[in-house]
């Protein structure tokens, strides 16, 4: 439930911004607003504030803004008005104004980052301990793509694709400049450098795991399950597991293996607690007929907590907003050119489950997901689809160079167009949520 009113609020968040962007650039432009609406389909609330009506709807997967003057319809660029009305509506104005009014809502979601960051990196940001570690793999899945193209634990990257990298957060970057191509990478083993090569689908947005190349990760308990058998046992949070029967244990990734060997049996744990070795017999248990054998256990992952000064704060929330723009430029460019799969696209149901986990953290990492996907939002309003913000800005550069704008009939058979494009993405979208949520 947490995870649901989360993804709501902030998915409502981002539409409030977005609308509010247009609201405000048409007032400006003395334009009448008729309506300003979170959601669309059933009313839930409405109230008539001045000249416009202010609703929230029962479908909170978007909103609108509705001008007199914009569109078909009783109050459309079609109907007869009054020469005051004429004057504010949306159809009369120069190009250049409608442009503005337009272009308002995904501005404003870009703007929005530029703002939440860093208030997030004032307040401060825990980030991953291992991310500013030198990129060094701790651990190679069997029978991976990793493990196929020769990579072995305690190979550091020195390279991806001719760019140097010196820590694993630098290696995102690389990875999706190059997505959808055999990318070369050097690495240092015993003292020299070996020169390997990514396969063509080598995981760019999950980077390096996608292709079971992780970083080291010791087998350290971070928590454990109530009434599972680790708990029962008497394991502690902190407490580091050195072997499972007779096989050394020298990462968190060795259990899993090691734990589905030993299946429903009584094995005995070799452990460190508070700095003395002790032993502990503790029985798997199968969490379902013909599913794997669990202890109830979940890592430690170490963090570094970092905050900044108001200078360095706004200097470092630019940066990562222009790196979060940057990324997502690359990803949709690499999308339609078919270098990255279709199966990365996410849906509502993607955006509630990731603003529900951040929810669960802290206030920072609420920001920082709220940025990421104002970014998502604005960019992907300004691709040139009908229906979409970039379509109508797309009429409008044809309406600059004919000096004419395009008829009604031409631009509502590209919006009826749009929309069906835009449906076929949603659908996708859906099975792809839908995918992941329940597994292929």
């Amino acid at each position: 439930m947490i995870t649901i009113v989360a993804g709501i609020i902030m998915l409502g968040i981002l539409v409030f911004v977005h609308e509010f962007g247009h609201f405000c650039v048409a007032k400006w432009c003395g334009v009448k607003v008729l309506k300003f609406s979170l959601g669309f389909g059933p009313k839930l609330i409405s109230r008539q504030w001045g000249e416009t009506e202010y609703l929230v709807c029962a479908v909170p997967l978007g909103g609108y803004v509705q001008m007199l003057g914009e569109g078909s319809g009783e109050q459309g660029e079609t109907a007869e008005l009054t020469p005051e009305e004429e004057r504010r509506s949306f159809a009369r104005q120069p190009v250049l104004r409608r442009m503005a009014i337009v272009a308002a809502g995904p501005v404003m979601n870009l703007a929005l980052p530029f703002l939440v960051l860093p208030l997030a990196y004032l307040i401060g940001v825990n980030l991953p301990a291992y991310l500013e570690q030198p990129p060094c793999i701790g651990y190679v899945v069997a029978d991976s793509e990793g493990q196929r193209h020769g990579f072995k634990a305690g190979d550091c990257l020195q390279s991806v694709g001719g760019t140097k990298v010196e820590t694993w957060e630098s290696i995102g970057a690389a990875l999706i400049n190059h997505a959808g191509a055999p990318l070369p990478v050097v690495v240092t083993r015993g003292g020299e450098q070996v020169a390997l090569t990514l396969p063509v689908d080598h995981g760019a947005l999950e980077g390096l795991q996608a292709i079971g190349l992780l970083p080291r990760q010791d087998a350290v308990i971070g928590s454990l399950a109530p009434n599972m058998p680790a708990a029962e046992a008497g394991l502690k949070e902190g407490d580091r597991i050195l072997a499972i029967g007779d096989q050394p244990v020298t990462s968190w990734y060795d259990l899993r293996t090691l734990i589905q060997a030993t299946g429903a049996k009584p094995v005995l744990l070799r452990i460190l607690h508070d700095g003395r070795e002790q032993q502990v017999t503790i029985t798997p248990r199968q969490s379902e007929k013909g599913g794997d054998y669990l202890i109830g256990i979940a890592p430690h992952h170490d963090t570094v907590f970092k905050r900044f000064g108001f200078i360095e704060a706004v200097r470092a929330g630019a940066g990562r907003t222009m790196d979060l723009i940057e990324l997502t430029l690359v990803f949709i460019r690499k999308l339609f050119a078919g270098a990255v799969s279709t199966s990365s696209i996410g849906g509502p149901i993607t955006v509630v489950q990731i603003a529900g986990q951040a929810a669960q953290t802290d206030f920072s990492s609420i920001l920082s997901v709220l940025a990421f996907l104002s970014i998502q939002l604005g960019i992907l309003n300004l691709l040139p689809i009908p229906i979409l913000d970039g379509g109508h800005l797309f009429f409008a550069c044809f309406e600059l160079v004919l000096r004419r704008p395009l008829s009604l009939k031409a631009r509502e058979i590209a919006q009826q167009l749009g929309l069906a494009l835009l449906i076929m993405l949603m659908i996708l979208a859906f099975y792809n949520d839908i995918m992941r949520l329940f597994g292929s």
